[in-house]
């Protein structure tokens, strides 16, 4: 299993909850794993856990 990485920022915007079937709008924190940037909330609604990739993660 991958490691996720913390990279310190936050991320506001639309999440898809799959328990409610509808964009939430939420805050969640970015991790980073296998290269790619996601972002970890929670539905404001029912409390279910949120993901959300954002793309690829520039490499410095």
């Amino acid at each position: 299993m991958a490691e996720a990485i913390e990279t310190g920022e936050t991320y506001t915007g639309d999440f898809y909850c799959v328990k409610c079937k509808e964009k939430r709008d939420a805050t969640g924190r970015v991790v980073e794993t296998n290269g790619r940037r996601m972002a970890k909330g929670k539905c404001p609604v029912c409390d279910t856990n949120l993901n959300r990739i954002l793309g690829k993660a520039t490499s410095a």
